[in-house]
């Protein structure tokens, strides 16, 4: 290999910009597999309810910067001997790393599809078929309760219905929900 000083000056500029590029980027990795990582997006120091709140995929970070100099440095090191055309060399080194970006995109909103939601919302409930746990009195006379399953997990929720008293054991389907949370239900 040649001496690092007899290099050609893009070719130097190349090894400038690949080497400290994979030695951050290594480093961003360990430190993501070790749980240490900063994300990109939404970061809060406050106690709310972020519900449905996702951190946008941001452009313009660390992280891409790191992930676009390493295609670009690396590519024009790997074409450098074989791609004589400066200007050419530079375009292919820019495609690359653009591409290095798009593919980090392209896994992250791969990821984030993983992601489940499982918190509960009474909405979830309606047209949903439960039983009732502890009897309802007639024409809204008196709460009871029904068990219901949503997302996998049984709930307790309490309900009144609109007609004859239900007892325990009945099935009944969720019809609609009252301004406090209260299921009105009717027997199946």
């Amino acid at each position: 290999m040649e001496n690092f000083n007899e290099m050609d000056t893009l070719l130097k500029v190349f090894w400038y910009l690949a080497i400290p590029s994979s030695l951050i980027f290594l480093i961003q990795t360990i430190m993501t597999f070790i749980g240490a990582d900063a994300t990109d997006g939404l970061e809060a120091d406050f106690d709310s309810n972020l519900e449905g709140a996702e951190g946008p995929f941001q452009f313009f970070s660390f992280r891409n910067l790191i992930h676009f100099l390493l295609g670009f440095g690396w590519t024009g090191i790997s074409f450098y001997g074989i791609i004589e055309n400066k200007t050419l060399l530079i375009g292919v080194s820019l495609i690359v790393g653009i591409g290095f970006v798009a593919m980090f995109f392209f896994i992250i909103s791969q990821i984030r599809k993983l992601a489940e939601d499982n918190t509960f919302k009474i909405k979830e409930t309606l047209g949903k078929t439960g039983e009732v746990y502890l009897t309802i009195p007639e024409r809204k006379s008196g709460i009871g309760k029904v068990q219901i399953s949503i997302k996998g997990s049984f709930r307790e929720l309490r309900a009144i219905t609109e007609f004859e008293s239900l007892k325990s054991g009945t099935l009944v389907k969720i019809k609609s929900i009252d301004s406090d949370n209260i299921l009105i239900v009717e027997k199946l």
